[in-house]
């Protein structure tokens, strides 16, 4: 018990502390990101000039250092477009033109909060419409600097919602640890970003013993599904089955030790039998520094993991009222 208690310290400080000493950096977990998005209510526009337009968005939170990656993401950069005149010339081809105007926004796309939005006037022609609409759109000039107040609003307003709603984060994650839903507990605590001082240092704080429980749990499926493969073939190609799960497990899992002992069984046995031995070893034990570094990471990965699994493929996000 009182290893484990120390583990979890451990985990706890090296998190919090990693946290404190970095919050000037600009790697993907420090910073707040955006992700680009078209909603489905705005269906005028063909996908060639979607494309375009996702492009330009892109190109704006990358510019300034918000891009988002993953596929499922709760703050949204995403745009609405309106027709304020279209001309169509008597000649042949015709020749269409369109003034536009074209508003981003940036919110929370899960909850349906508007955050910040921007007007741009736009104007393209084309022998198409299509074509008409893809010029128009190129013209959106993503070196503009009042880009910059429209990005900073929105961040503002993003940093103040998570510490706003630190408390029903934190709550949220407890619920979902209660029902054995560790990844998703970790998924919630890990997308608050390190910028956000407060509640990044209490979410990662809360999410060390969740963590815990995790490994624990992944430790007694992989040495299960260990022992069942090799118990259906007790030799090197069993062995090599079961090392496939064991080679899994974290060693600050509750059953490492377990699983350690397991291993040296499955040596004895492939020796006994092919007279050679078993070139397999478990994760070790890490020294301070690399357990804060590997901590760190892994509580991300599953975070990660999770908001890529397959529910991010169904996230519709929730724009109504923004125009």
């Amino acid at each position: 018990m009182k290893k484990i208690y120390l583990l979890l310290w451990a985990i706890t400080y090296s998190i919090v502390g990693f946290s404190q000493n970095n919050l000037g950096s600009s790697n993907d977990e420090a910073r707040i990101s955006l992700l680009a998005v078209f909603p489905q209510q705005v269906s005028k526009i063909s996908e060639e000039s979607k494309a375009v337009l996702i492009n330009k968005m892109n190109l704006i939170t990358s510019k300034y250092g918000i891009g988002g990656s993953t596929a499922k993401q709760r703050f949204i950069i995403t745009a609405n477009v309106i027709e304020l005149t279209k001309d169509i010339t008597p000649t042949t081809p015709a020749i269409y033109t369109y003034n536009l105007q074209l508003t981003l926004y940036i919110g929370d796309g899960i909850a349906g909060t508007l955050f910040s939005s921007l007007p741009i006037s736009l104007k393209g022609s084309g022998k198409s419409e299509t074509k008409a609409y893809i010029m128009a759109l190129k013209g959106l000039d993503t070196n503009d600097p009042k880009y910059g107040a429209f990005i900073e609003e929105g961040k503002t307003k993003i940093i103040k919602y998570f510490n706003s709603k630190c408390d029903f984060i934190l709550k949220e994650a407890e619920m979902l640890s209660s029902k054995s839903d560790f990844d998703a507990a970790i998924s919630t605590l890990t997308s608050v970003p390190e910028v956000c001082k407060d509640c990044y240092d209490k979410a990662m704080t809360a999410v060390a013993p969740i963590f815990k429980k995790q490994i624990d749990r992944q430790c007694k499926i992989n040495l299960l599904e260990a022992k069942n493969a090799w118990n259906q073939s007790q030799d090197a190609s069993g062995a090599s089955a079961a090392s496939n799960y064991l080679g899994q497990i974290d060693p600050n899992a509750s059953c490492y030790a377990e699983a350690v002992a397991f291993t040296n069984t499955i040596a004895k046995r492939v020796k006994e039998i092919d007279q050679r031995e078993w070139n397999f070893q478990m994760k070790q034990q890490q020294d301070d520094v690399d357990i804060q570094k590997a901590t760190i990471k892994a509580a991300r990965d599953i975070g990660v993991a999770y908001g890529n699994g397959p529910k991010a493929n169904v996230v519709q996000y929730n724009v109504y009222g923004w125009w």
